[in-house]
């Protein structure tokens, strides 16, 4: 799909400098660009790059002034940042346009859709599937009975939804994802064997939620694991049964929560982090990369390290930690002078 210079002037607001007629059917780096690419300045390191550019379209800030003459025709806008990734998704959404249901499929008669649904071959829906407008569900996914998706709900190649999963507007799911599989309950007898404890409850996405490729999220042994509005899991993530993630938090990849943890809003969560069961971690918490989480936290803080302490209190203890040799080194050194003595 071409769009001209004119067209996206028009879509973002922006004035056009060059020539209004010029097409573009792909994006670009603007270090990458070429003929028929669009591309944006916003960072001043990168300005160089505008001079030597092929591509034919580069969004700009609107005080942007050339100090050498230019092969690309310019759309100058307010922010070029925001402005392009407004166009991203634009694109994104152009690129989401399908509807109809492919064949092969397995879609059961008690299952229902809205309008613009879309269904990739190789699919299965079960039993008392509800799916609202603008769903669109890509080849050998996956959907158990009773499930629930909202309107302009999106699931990836390859995704499992498991029964009784209730997911909101507006979420993504990603390819590989699996929501709803059993919680890891197991009870030891006295012979020291395990015998599985069922999990009858379900797995709750609410609006806005994104699940990353490879992501797993338990149902409940009871009641729901829940994800607020607009959680953002990054890929390959483990979420245990009965957890719950407030509002607006972000994880990063590989991390692990066990069963039964709540984790406030607005909190940060770097990647290989884990976190016991049975604990409360307050809102607007940062945890940094690969740290062990094995308390309760209090709202506010920031934790680093394996057991997470204070991030300041880690940092400091850090520069100790270094210097342990040179300081073990002094240590035999003062001991030698003093059973010399």
């Amino acid at each position: 799909m071409k769009f001209t210079a004119s067209q996206i002037a028009g879509i973002l607001e922006g004035e056009v400098d060059g020539n209004p007629e010029i097409a573009v059917h792909k994006l670009a780096k603007i270090e990458e660009g070429q003929e028929g690419s669009l591309t944006f300045l916003a960072n001043p390191k990168y300005t160089s790059f505008i001079y030597k550019t092929k591509a034919s379209i580069t969004i700009v800030n609107r005080d942007f002034v050339p100090e050498q003459s230019l092969n690309t025709t310019l759309i100058k806008v307010d922010d070029a940042y925001q402005s392009f990734s407004k166009l991203l998704e634009y694109y994104d959404q152009v690129k989401r346009t399908k509807t109809g249901i492919e064949n092969p499929v397995f879609l059961s008669e008690t299952s229902s859709h809205g309008s613009d649904f879309y269904l990739g071959a190789f699919s299965y829906i079960g039993n008392n599937v509800v799916m609202g407008d603008h769903v669109k569900i890509y080849p050998n996914v996956y959907i158990g009975d009773n499930v629930t998706l909202g309107n302009h709900v999106t699931v990836y190649a390859g995704a499992k939804i498991y029964s009784e999963t209730l997911i909101g507007n507006n979420c993504v799911v990603h390819s590989g994802a699996v929501i709803g599989a059993d919680g890891f309950g197991f009870a030891p007898d006295v012979d020291g064997e395990y015998s599985k404890v069922p999990q009858i409850g379900n797995v709750v996405l609410e609006d806005y939620v994104d699940v990353g490729a490879g992501t797993t999220i338990d149902r409940a042994t009871l009641g729901s694991t829940i994800l607020r509005k607009g959680v953002k899991l990054d890929n390959q993530i483990q979420i245990a049964h009965n957890v719950e993630i407030g509002e607006h938090t972000v994880i990063a990849a590989q991390t692990g929560i066990a069963g039964s943890t709540k984790i406030g809003k607005n909190c940060l969560i770097g990647g290989q982090v884990g976190i016991v069961g049975h604990i409360v971690i307050g809102d607007r918490v940062r945890i940094q990369a690969q740290s062990g989480i094995g308390r309760n936290v209090k709202e506010g803080e920031i934790l680093q390290g394996s057991p997470a302490l204070n991030y300041g209190d880690y940092n400091k203890s850090y520069v100790y930690f270094k210097n342990l040799p040179k300081l073990a080194q002094q240590i035999d050194e003062v001991e030698k002078r003093i059973d010399g003595d």
